[in-house]
């Protein structure tokens, strides 16, 4: 569930508790036919060690996660492809 931040989703986790998470990137993998997403902790700094989220996602109408059904990835080969994407952004500063 987005927030009024573009950039903020809000996740509950199995006992109900809510984190919230900024919004690092997403990108299209034409491969698996679907919109991924990932999410690092809400107020995290540039140099702090955080564990990154990562779901595919249904986008709206105009592509966008708002309000998204978020999926986790199940799929070893997926993973891979999910994490090369990640390691290329992490590596190239024009990304960022």
């Amino acid at each position: 569930m987005m927030n009024d931040n573009d950039n903020l989703m809000t996740l509950v986790d199995e006992h109900g508790n809510e984190t919230l998470y900024e919004v690092l990137f997403t990108f299209e993998s034409d491969d698996y036919g679907k919109s991924y997403i990932l999410l690092i902790p809400a107020g995290a700094q540039p140099e702090e060690q955080v564990d990154i989220l990562a779901f595919s996602f249904d986008p709206n109408e105009d592509g966008e996660a708002v309000d998204a059904e978020l999926h986790d990835i199940e799929n070893d080969d997926e993973w891979d492809m999910v994490e090369g994407v990640l390691d290329t952004f992490l590596n190239d500063e024009n990304m960022q």
